[in-house]
């Protein structure tokens, strides 16, 4: 958890890093009131990505799922497009079968997957669209916000579209063939 202190005319947010005996207080002296408080949000939202991720996997190892880590465990700022290549490159390889990403809203990280040739990342908000983004997209990875879903949210999600089977058959593989045809055109 960040914190706010005022020191002098200027302000600072005061966090911790690391675990165990490599913890230490961070301090970041010298902001106004307002990216101060910018900052505690900016921190606090990251911190939230991280234990999302980390409620959610547990789940996965709790029904019996193998989970492979492709993301940060810190709680600092990174940049997501490097998370969701991996992961688009693992699934796409055939490294692992699904993945499930996760950053502030989803977006980024499923725009940074879907350039992968071979994903299907679908951005979801609750489990009727995850479970169509399969059925109806044979999406392979999904994606959601930590800022947007809570955890039993995610849950639900994550279980919706785990679920869900490819229809496979009719305008629903017309329609991903062409996709593929599509992005065929310009991963050349």
């Amino acid at each position: 958890m960040a914190s706010i202190v005022k020191r002098g005319k200027s302000y600072a947010v005061v966090y911790y890093e690391g675990e165990g005996k490599n913890r230490h207080q961070v301090w970041e002296s010298g902001l106004s009131y307002t990216a101060a408080k910018a900052r505690k949000v900016k921190l606090e939202h990251e911190q939230a990505t991280v234990d999302l991720k980390n409620e959610i996997k547990a789940y996965l190892e709790e029904k019996g799922y193998k989970v492979v880590n492709y993301g940060t465990d810190s709680s600092e700022s990174c940049d997501y497009p490097v998370y969701g290549a991996k992961v688009g490159n693992a699934v796409a390889s055939g490294e692992v079968d699904a993945g499930v990403l996760i950053c502030g809203t989803g977006i980024g990280i499923s725009i940074a997957a879907n350039k992968v040739n071979g994903v299907r990342a679908a951005v979801v908000s609750e489990p009727v669209s995850a479970r169509l983004t399969k059925e109806h997209n044979n999406a392979n990875i999904i994606a959601f916000g930590a800022r947007i879903v809570g955890s039993e949210m995610a849950k639900a999600i994550v279980d919706a579209w785990l679920d869900a089977e490819y229809i496979g058959s009719g305008r629903h593989e017309r329609r991903v063939n062409m996709i593929e045809e599509e992005a065929a055109k310009y991963n050349k």
